[in-house]
């Protein structure tokens, strides 16, 4: 009895651990199961399967409602259409491409530093271990220069290879997989237009099993399923360029969201906001008007900031410096503007009305001792910059030298890793057309100990008419341990 008992939960146990792979398989590859001559066939004999794949069809760019072209919103012919293109149309292909790959920020992460452009090998660092970015120049070895439309669409809908491996999702794929296939070729010609550069991409060093191909696939199935851009026909055509490009090409939540214990954001449209992990910035919510203003901002506010990186009170710094500098200041201003009213909506949307807003919580009051320390700070590495009254310095024409910290968002954020990282580490906005030299900020890492800055910024958050809690120093120790400082 025991035996026939024993052996019916091995079996039962078989067939769940059956079902359990079939699922993981199915959800990864089971697309290409349709295709019986299979991948191998195509490269073979240089077939895309672009025009006749059921991957394709359902994606073409909507008339007049997804315009890929930034200078006059003109949609162009569906891949099927392109096979043979003239020496004009593949000029402005690759000249949408450029743009899209600006649009998407692109180099970032796929530029090592010193090293050419986009041929990889930039080290990314994530709590499960690092990896390198890939050689998108068309080198034939070492980068995709054998790759068809079909295998960059692929890549980009589906996360996975050339050759069906499963791409790491430090590539934000779920983000890509909203980008219509026609601007997908358009981006895969820009990228073999390029000087091919022979780079190997060094090897994941990811901790067992989280590199592996199953622990990927199992990872993908709980939590990737590619999502191709759906328009809202109760909603404008420029809020739909807005949301593509948020949503896509800029990959927004893949910062502005929080992530599990797995390493998984939220969706495509999910802007509430997170700790990034490993870097240890905060991006702010976007749809809270308290941590960014874009429900109260004017839109040509917002399109300023995106566009040269500073704007009335505001200043990017951090990561988001890196996105105006290489991808938004580059962008037109027609979807500078369409992303500026997608985000103005989304964070309208979520403003509670004035009889339902919360008044501030109850501050603890300060100490004498941590608010004399502040001061002292603050007038021997502040002032100078920021003002008596944090009232900040503009230039002659009126940019941003030294932001003005009362009223600043940025300083009464609830999580102060931010103001921690600038006093540590410093650094600059970017350097954009319209603000090519920007002022920045020393280090004080060696200066300041914990105390001293969490004074110092306690000082900034209760002073000029601010009203945020304070920081200890066990915050900051906290935040200054997990940069290995």
């Amino acid at each position: 009895m025991k035996i026939g008992r024993t052996a019916r939960l091995l079996s039962g146990l078989c067939i769940a651990l059956g079902l359990l792979a079939f699922v993981v398989v199915w959800h990864n590859w089971g697309d290409t199961w349709g295709d019986t001559r299979g991948a191998g066939w195509r490269h073979a004999n240089g077939d895309t399967g672009v025009g006749n794949s059921r991957l394709t069809a359902p994606h073409h760019t909507p008339p007049n409602t997804l315009p890929n072209s930034p200078a006059n919103g003109a949609s162009h012919a569906p891949p099927s259409a392109t096979a043979a293109l003239s020496s004009s149309e593949k000029t402005a292909q690759i000249e949408r491409g450029l743009y899209l790959a600006r649009a998407g920020n692109c180099v970032a992460c796929h530029s090592a530093r010193g090293a050419a452009p986009m041929a990889g090998g930039r080290r990314i660092d994530t709590p499960f271990g690092a990896v390198y970015s890939s050689n998108l120049t068309p080198d034939a070895a070492t980068g995709i220069g054998l790759w068809s439309p079909q295998d960059f669409w692929q890549a980009l809908h589906h996360g996975r290879s050339r050759d069906g491996r499963l791409l790491t999702p430090a590539f934000p794929y779920n983000h890509t997989s909203v980008i219509t296939r026609s601007d997908s070729d358009d981006l895969l010609a820009w990228l073999q237009s390029l000087h091919p550069v022979s780079q190997a991409t060094p090897g994941h060093t990811l901790v067992w099993p989280v590199g592996t191909q199953a622990a990927l696939a199992v990872w993908r199935t709980l939590f990737f399923k590619p999502t191709p851009f759906q328009p809202q026909p109760n909603q404008s055509a420029e809020w739909n360029r807005g949301a593509y490009l948020v949503t896509g090409l800029g990959h927004c939540a893949a910062c502005h969201s929080p992530r599990n214990a797995l390493g998984a954001s939220g969706d495509v449209n999910d802007l509430s906001g997170g700790l990034m992990p490993v870097i240890n910035w905060y991006a702010p919510d976007l749809t809270r008007d308290a941590e960014t203003g874009m429900a109260s901002t004017p839109l040509s506010g917002i399109v300023q900031l995106l566009r040269s990186g500073e704007a009335g009170h505001a200043q990017t710094s951090g990561p988001m410096a890196e996105v105006v500098q290489h991808g938004t200041q580059h962008m037109s201003e027609a979807d500078l503007r369409a992303m500026a009213v997608y985000l103005q909506y989304r964070a309208q949307q979520n403003t509670p009305t004035p009889a339902k807003a919360s008044s501030p919580p109850a501050r603890t009051p300060v100490s004498p001792l941590t608010a004399e320390k502040g001061i002292k700070v603050y007038e021997r590495h502040c002032v100078q910059c920021h003002g008596e009254q944090g009232q900040g310095v503009t230039t002659a024409t009126g940019k941003i030298a030294y932001p003005a910290l009362a009223g600043n968002r940025a300083v009464l954020l609830n999580d102060p890793t931010n103001l921690v990282q600038m006093v540590l580490y410093g650094g600059y906005g970017p350097a954009t057309a319209s603000h090519p030299r920007p002022f920045g900020m020393p280090p004080a890492v060696l200066e300041l100990d914990d105390r001293d800055i969490a004074a110092v910024l306690t000082h900034l958050r209760t002073q000029w008419g601010n009203q945020a809690s304070e920081v200890t120093p066990l915050q900051v120790n906290r935040i200054r341990a997990a940069q290995g400082h």
